[in-house]
């Protein structure tokens, strides 16, 4: 799947805190809206569905994030880990974002994750609803980047 010269630690098998860093890192990742530097992640094989897009190599995972950045606009996204076991973490997340007429919206997902035995991502499947609200109703308030350390996570927020 991946040569070994490329690594993306913590590697499988997960413990519980090495599962939370994974998904602190692809949060990080995804909140850099760098589809290049976030491609790197996975498999240069990696085999993705995202809603009813499906993905099946690297640069189609690129591809498919620049359209995304380019179309959700000021995104920001919070990832909490689900559940753990062997090289496979599930998390599920929200993301806030507007469109190009200024329509705010709060997607809410869950997904799967498969490693390899050099902690790249291998396998993403992603489940996503959107749900329209208020620019008042926004919970997602932090420069566009890393979300804080000291910014609530998804419990905390109650969603």
């Amino acid at each position: 799947m991946s040569g070994n010269s490329e690594r993306r630690l913590p590697l499988p098998p997960f413990t519980h805190e090495t599962a939370i860093e994974k998904v602190r890192l692809a949060e990080d990742g995804w909140n850099s809206r760098d589809p290049q530097k976030v491609a790197l992640a996975y498999t240069v094989d990696t085999q993705w569905r995202n809603r009813a897009e499906f993905v099946t190599n690297r640069q189609e995972a690129a591809d498919f994030l620049s359209r995304k950045w380019a179309r959700e606009l000021d995104y920001r996204l919070i990832k909490e880990l689900w559940a753990f076991e062997g090289n496979r973490i599930a998390v599920r997340y929200a993301y806030e974002w507007h469109d190009d007429s200024g329509n705010w919206f709060r997607s809410y997902g869950n997904e799967n994750w498969e490693f390899d035995e050099n902690g790249l991502m291998a396998r993403r499947f992603a489940c996503i609803n959107d749900l329209p609200i208020a620019e008042a109703g926004r919970k997602f308030h932090w420069p566009l980047g890393r979300r804080p350390d000291d910014h609530p996570g998804l419990s905390e927020l109650g969603l």
